[in-house]
C-alpha cells in the first residue's frame, strides 16, 4: 500500500444536488443558533432536530428502502454530514446509530434485528452507543475484559466500558465483549446489541472540561440477554468492529469538530487582515481543503466496498491534529482571550474548543495507536 491511494475523488452530480436543500433546511431550522452552540454540532444532543432530519430522509440514508432508508450513495450522505457539520447543526442524538450502528446491523444483523431496529434508526427515534473502550484498555481494544458467558440460552455480561458518548441518553448499545474462555488478544471476541434500560446496568456521566457529560461509565453486573443480542457471529467481534472503525475515523467530522472557531475568527479578522494574518488563514484553508480531499478519498473505497481501515486511520490522525491546533493559532492571530462569560461570541467558541480539544485525539483511537496502524498499512512494521 502507499500513500497514493487517496486519489482525487469528485462528488458525483446526483449527490452534489442535494447540497443545495440541505443548507435551505439548515438555514430555517438553525436561524436562531448563536455561534456558542453551534460550536457543539456533533456533540450537540437534540432529539426533536434528528427527528425532523429522519422525516426529511437524511438518516440511515445508505439503508434499503424496505427499512426507510433511500438506498443512496456514501457520497450523498457526505453531503449531508459535510453540511450540518459545517453549519454546526446539533447531531448527536442520531449520530452513531447513522454513522456506524445501522450500517453494521444492516451487515451483520438477522432478519429480525434489521426490522426492529432500522426503520426506528431512519426516523431519527432510536439511538445508540459505541460500547468500546474500557479502563486500562484505551484505545487498545484487544485488551478488553467484559466478559459474556453461556447459561442455558441466554447471556451473561460482566463488566465496564467508558468514555462511552451519550450512553445516558441512547436507547441501544453496541457492545464488543470476550466470548471466548481464556481468549487472549483478538481472538474470542463478539458484539452485543445491549438494551440500555435492561436490570444489571448502571450509567454514571463523567462532567468535561466545559462541565458538560457526554462521556459515561457504563458497568455490566450480571446483565442477562437473550440470545438474539449476538450480533454476527460469535468469535467474529474484531473482524466486525476494525470494519466498523473505518466508518468512525474517516468522516468529515475528523477535522470539522472545530469548524465554528474558524468562521468566528475570519469574522472577527474582518475583511482587511495583515500580512501574517492572512498567510496563516490561507495555509488553515488549504489544510481543511486537503483533509477533504482525502476524506472523500476513504468515501470512494468505502462506496466500492473496501475496508480502507488505514487510510482513514491517517484521515482521523491528521484530521485532529488540525482540530487541536486550531484554538492555539486562533490566539495567535488575533488578542482575544478565550472566556465562557462576557467577551465576543468569538472569545466564547475560543473557550468552549479551547477545553474540548485534548478530546479530540482520544475519541475513535488515540493517535499512538492510529500511527501504529498507519504504519502497518505503509508497510514499515
Amino acid at each position: 500500500m502507499s500513500i497514493d491511494q487517496f486519489t482525487f475523488s469528485p462528488i458525483p452530480p446526483e449527490a452534489e444536488a442535494i447540497r443545495a436543500e440541505v443548507r435551505v433546511f439548515l438555514a430555517e431550522a438553525l436561524a436562531d443558533y448563536p455561534p456558542t452552540r453551534r460550536a457543539e454540532s456533533w456533540m450537540g444532543f437534540d432529539a426533536q432536530f434528528s427527528q425532523r432530519l429522519g422525516a426529511r430522509g437524511w438518516i440511515g440514508m445508505a439503508l434499503p428502502k424496505r427499512y426507510g432508508g433511500a438506498e443512496a450513495s456514501p457520497f450523498a450522505r457526505y453531503v449531508v454530514i459535510e453540511e450540518l457539520l459545517a453549519a454546526g447543526a446539533p447531531v448527536s442524538a442520531h449520530w452513531f446509530a447513522d454513522r456506524q450502528s445501522g450500517p453494521q446491523i444492516l451487515h451483520y444483523g438477522t432478519d429480525a434485528q434489521k426490522a426492529f431496529h432500522l426503520p426506528a434508526i431512519c426516523r431519527g427515534e432510536q439511538f445508540f452507543c459505541i460500547g468500546m473502550s474500557e479502563p486500562n484498555s484505551g484505545s487498545d481494544l484487544a485488551s478488553i475484559k467484559t466478559s459474556a458467558r453461556r447459561v442455558g440460552d441466554k447471556w451473561v455480561v460482566n463488566g465496564q466500558k467508558v468514555w462511552t458518548t451519550n450512553a445516558h441518553r441512547s436507547h441501544y448499545m453496541i457492545a464488543l465483549v470476550r466470548t471466548g474462555i481464556d481468549s487472549k488478544r483478538n481472538e474470542g471476541l463478539s458484539q452485543f446489541i445491549i438494551d440500555l434500560s435492561l436490570p444489571g446496568i448502571t450509567i454514571r456521566p463523567i462532567r468535561d472540561l466545559t462541565g458538560a457529560t457526554h462521556f459515561n461509565e457504563v458497568f455490566f453486573d450480571n446483565l442477562t440477554l437473550d440470545a438474539d443480542a449476538l450480533i454476527g457471529l460469535e468469535g467474529q467481534g474484531w473482524a466486525q468492529v476494525t470494519a466498523e472503525l473505518a466508518f468512525e475515523r474517516s468522516g468529515p467530522e475528523r477535522f470539522l469538530s472545530s469548524i465554528a472557531l474558524m468562521h468566528t475568527l475570519i469574522e472577527a479578522v474582518g475583511a482587511e487582515p495583515d500580512a501574517f494574518q492572512a498567510r496563516e488563514l490561507g495555509r488553515l484553508t488549504a489544510r481543511l481543503v486537503t483533509l477533504r480531499q482525502m476524506s472523500l478519498a476513504v468515501t470512494a473505497q468505502l462506496a466500492a466496498g473496501r475496508n480502507p481501515a488505514w487510510e482513514a486511520s491517517v484521515v482521523k490522525e491528521l484530521g485532529t491534529t488540525f482540530e487541536q491546533e486550531l484554538p492555539e493559532l486562533a490566539q495567535m492571530l488575533l488578542d482575544a482571550s478565550p472566556t465562557t462569560r462576557g467577551g465576543s461570541e468569538h472569545a466564547r467558541v475560543l473557550a468552549y474548543l479551547t477545553q474540548e480539544a485534548p478530546s479530540f485525539s482520544l475519541r475513535g483511537g488515540t493517535r499512538e495507536i492510529l500511527r501504529g496502524i498507519i504504519a502497518r498499512g505503509l508497510g514499515m512494521r
